[in-house]
């Protein structure tokens, strides 16, 4: 399982779809949005935290075509069907990984960029709390819909169709966590729901992307 996790952070990061296109495009999204509505801090004080997270969202999903697509490709996806471990094993490896160059990059680059945004200071820790705890569920998510979508010619867009609805939760109540440490709210319900859909993910949906896999395999 080490061997495999080593294989697919190097091909994550040679394929151009690694921690550096995400971070990119997290940068992108957090500058530009101050030139779309102003320079009032208020203002920016006040979307924050929806707009760091719905720009993580996005890059998470940017690398999300190619998770299972190279494997696809090279026949490697057969081999691994056919090891010893377990499918459900290397989806959650694969899940792993993605996390690993995609979300625990953006988890660590969002308080710098919070800055841009003029976060409030208490928020910073319930952002950087959120991210950490709610990015597992979109890896996870999305390997379930590369799984999906494998093997398809062009099947970015119908991945991000089909993932995107999925991810609505997560954004929904890891937004409403930074936000309501933002403002010094109280944050026990929302974290409690994010973390139920992080758990709920992580249990269930390796399974159900290793029987689909299996489905596309035959």
């Amino acid at each position: 399982m080490i061997a495999l996790l080593l294989r697919d952070l190097k091909l994550a990061i040679r394929a151009g779809g690694g921690f550096g296109l995400g971070l990119a495009f997290f940068l992108i999204v957090t500058i530009l949005v101050p030139f779309s509505v102003g320079p009032q801090s208020a203002l920016l004080a006040t979307i924050a935290p929806g707009v760091l997270w719905l720009g993580a969202l996005l890059a998470c999903l940017l690398s999300l075509d190619r998770l299972l697509a190279l494997d696809w490709e090279d026949g490697s996806l057969d081999l691994l069907a056919t090891a010893p471990l377990p499918l459900e094993g290397v989806v959650s490896i694969k899940a792993l990984a993605h996390w690993i160059t995609t979300g625990l990059p953006l988890v660590l680059a969002a308080p710098v960029l919070g800055v841009l945004l003029s976060l409030p200071g208490q928020g910073y820790v319930w952002l950087v709390i959120s991210l950490l705890l709610g990015t597992p569920a979109l890896s996870v998510i999305g390997t379930f819909g590369a799984a999906l979508t494998v093997g398809l010619k062009r099947g970015g867009l119908l991945l991000s169709l089909l993932v995107l609805p999925l991810y609505v939760p997560t954004l929904i109540y890891g937004a409403e966590v930074a936000r309501r440490g933002a403002i010094g709210m109280e944050v026990e319900t929302p974290l409690l729901m994010l973390a139920g859909i992080t758990a709920a993910t992580v249990a269930l949906l390796p399974f159900a992307s290793a029987a689909v896999l299996r489905v596309n395999l035959r």
